[in-house]
């Protein structure tokens, strides 16, 4: 007979699991990504880049000269030419000895000899050597998540490929699962971990630890089946395939979430209620997925609260938090409805050993990236 899952005498403080979770975790390999594919990736240490345009260009149409043998040209003192100008296109690399380009109705072609009828300075019409990207600059800094303008800039380099760091995360989900698994499998994307999805068989602990496979990934997630439900056994499968760190811990909501290892991948059970599997997946998963990217600290925003937040002390608390009028405003604590979660711009983590904080106070949240 399978002993049923029970919740330990004391929760765990949320610190104290999570330092156990990240201990000896490390970034994963950089691997190789055409720029398409690289897109909200970590990026990797890459190599500086080359001064971009590698040469002055010519920023429109028009007649590539120099300067200087312009002086004193106009349309009352047409100037002649004593060599034909030559044409250019937009982007196209300026001729030796020219540093300026003049519109086509600037020389006049109709004699014997082009003349030029007006004058122009150094510069003109050019896009000089280095102007867009200057020689050693960084694409993007390592840790850092590639946006759609440093993809503008490798193209503009010349780049088809940039080294990320991605990790690859297994969601195994119980039967019931319906809702909060696409959900969580869904943010794991939006920060673009590489997501594979697993139905596991039952709820029941041999069907669960069947689906228990971490080779091939850097973080492995349960959904469901973490609680002390009759049929709740992924704890009792997670100590079956591998090492349970702890079963409870001090946070609201998420109190069920679980932490282990098989092997040395980490493994994190999370409760199959929505609001309890995003608040455990934005005060555990995003840290350690985090850690396995390389990537540096989150963007916070340090605004203002427009009301008071009082907390329990002892227990972490997740506090949804939307901007209004340059402070932030408390949508949802401790229970986190499926609006004020859709309708979030931030997530607030109150320390356990926090009672709150008062109206006023400055709050640096977690923002939530569309």
């Amino acid at each position: 007979m399978v002993t049923a899952q029970r919740l330990p005498p004391s929760l765990t403080p949320l610190d104290v699991a999570l330092a156990a979770l990240l201990r000896d975790i490390a970034p994963v390999e950089p691997i190789e990504l055409p720029l398409a594919d690289a897109l909200r990736c970590v990026a990797a240490e890459m190599p500086p880049l080359r001064a971009h345009p590698p040469r002055d260009v010519a920023v429109h149409d028009g007649w590539a000269m120099r300067a200087n043998d312009l002086v004193g040209a106009s349309s009352y003192a047409p100037l002649p030419l004593a060599a034909a100008p030559v044409w250019v296109e937009a982007g196209q690399a300026m001729p030796d000895g020219t540093d300026c380009v003049v519109d086509a109705d600037a020389v006049d072609s109709s004699g014997p000899l082009a003349q030029v009828l007006a004058e122009a300075i150094p510069g003109q019409g050019v896009r000089r050597a280095g102007s867009d990207l200057a020689e050693g600059r960084a694409l993007v800094e390592a840790g850092q998540p590639v946006r759609p303008r440093d993809l503008l800039l490798a193209r503009a380099a010349g780049l088809e490929r940039l080294r990320v760091r991605r990790p690859r995360l297994r969601i195994v989900k119980s039967p019931g699962g319906m809702v909060t698994a696409p959900f969580i499998a869904e943010v794991a994307r939006s920060v673009d971990a590489d997501v594979v999805c697993i139905d596991a068989a039952g709820r029941d602990a041999a069907a669960i630890a069947s689906a228990l496979d971490a080779d091939g990934c850097d973080l492995l997630i349960t959904i469901g089946g973490s609680g002390v439900g009759r049929t709740d056994a992924t704890v009792t499968a997670l100590a079956v395939r591998g090492e349970v760190i702890t079963h409870g811990i001090a946070l609201q909501p998420g109190c069920t979430t679980a932490i282990g290892r098989i092997d040395a991948t980490p493994v994190i059970a999370l409760p199959g209620a929505p609001d309890q599997a995003f608040a455990a997946w934005w005060a555990i998963g995003v840290p350690v997925l985090d850690r396995l990217s390389g990537r540096r600290p989150r963007e916070m925003l340090a605004l203002p609260l427009a009301r008071k937040i009082a907390s329990s002390v002892g227990i972490a608390e997740v506090v949804l938090l939307a901007r209004q009028q340059d402070t932030w405003m408390t949508l949802a604590i401790g229970e986190l409805s499926l609006d004020a979660i859709a309708r979030a711009e931030a997530v607030l983590i109150v320390p356990g050993a926090a009672e709150g904080f008062a109206a006023g106070a400055s709050v640096d949240p977690y923002i939530l990236q569309e």
